[in-house]
């Protein structure tokens, strides 16, 4: 997967889209509720016994390997949100990164964890994350990928999309990390009100309620025509329902034996996001719309937009799409 290629914003925040998704996320909403109840059963302990809480076991700044990789992020995710910096020590907009990513994490106190990762030492890690360019943040939830950021970034602005990571870390997927950052040990963490129509989309989501989601989301955004939570929230609902019944070798022969049968490629695409091919998706309906006229073509394009909309505008792959579109167009 590759990192967004401009500045942050909330919009990324949305994890990876597969079948999946939502039992894991529910999975993980459970043990890190369990974990949570233990962590305050621990602290309101501590307090009756006049003993400071002690600081996350886990250290917040770690160097990761492809060896380490499994364990220091994937399998950490799923107690607090691993922010993962690329970075090489030749790279300058690095070296003014990395320390901001530091302090932040020492600040948090637990809430993060962040994994540094050499791209000249690790290589294949590199490759596999498509990066393109350092510094790159990324990060991982409950085993999720979440790219977050390219370039070298602001304080205030990094603060905003951690900010914005923790509070999706825990809405969502129900990770929550540890302590809160010094001088907030024993405040309760700030908790934003939530929309309950967009909450009740949510949970249809969660449970698996696909059609309904999809209508809590459109219902949200009858009311809020601006509300990018729900519009994001609905592309995916739409995506997973959409494939909730195919029959993945059946819609790959179809595919494969007409280029030109515009509905076997929308099904074939939707089939190929769900499962992490997401170049492959966005090429397969490029060559759609190239081969298509009228109607055809016009059906090819807007589903290529929808799915533009699941990975997020501003993510790499999306820009090269869109001017791979934009060729075949004009």
């Amino acid at each position: 997967m590759q990192p967004r290629n401009s500045r942050p914003n909330s919009a990324a925040l949305r994890g990876a889209v597969d079948l999946a998704a939502v039992k894991a996320a529910g999975e993980a909403a459970q043990k890190a509720e369990q974990a949570r109840a233990e962590r305050a059963r621990q602290a309101a302990a501590a307090e009756a016994a006049g003993v400071a809480p002690d600081r996350p076991a886990y250290e917040l700044v770690i160097d990761v390997t492809e060896d380490t990789f499994e364990s220091e992020v994937v399998q950490r995710s799923a107690e607090v949100p691993v922010v993962i910096d690329f970075w090489a020590e030749w790279c300058g907009p690095c070296k003014q990164l990395s320390p901001i990513l530091e302090r932040l994490a020492d600040e948090y106190a637990g809430r993060i964890v962040l994994a540094k990762i050499d791209v000249e030492a690790n290589q294949l890690l590199a490759q596999q994350f498509g990066i393109q360019g350092i510094p790159a943040v990324m990060a991982v939830v409950a085993g999720q990928l979440v790219p977050l950021f390219q370039g070298a970034e602001s304080e205030a602005n990094v603060r905003k999309v951690l900010d914005q990571l923790i509070l999706v870390a825990e809405q969502r997927f129900g990770v929550a990390g540890g302590s809160a950052a010094p001088g907030t040990a024993g405040e309760a963490a700030p908790v934003l009100p939530e929309d309950p129509a967009l909450a009740a989309a949510h949970d249809a989501l969660d449970r698996g309620d696909l059609g309904g989601a999809v209508q809590a989301y459109r219902n949200v955004l009858a009311d809020q025509p601006g509300n990018t939570e729900a519009r994001l929230g609905l592309a995916q609902a739409e995506l997973l329902h959409r494939v909730e019944a195919l029959d993945p070798q059946a819609v790959r022969a179809a595919a494969a034996a007409d280029p030109k049968d515009v509905e076997a490629q929308l099904r074939a695409a939707d089939l190929d996001l769900v499962g992490g091919h997401v170049e492959d998706a966005f090429g397969r309906l490029v060559d759609t719309v190239g081969k298509t006229f009228g109607e055809d073509r016009d059906t090819a394009r807007l589903r290529l937009l929808e799915l533009f909309e699941v990975i997020g505008p501003e993510d790499s792959r999306v820009t090269a799409a869109r001017t791979a579109l934009a060729r075949v167009l004009f």
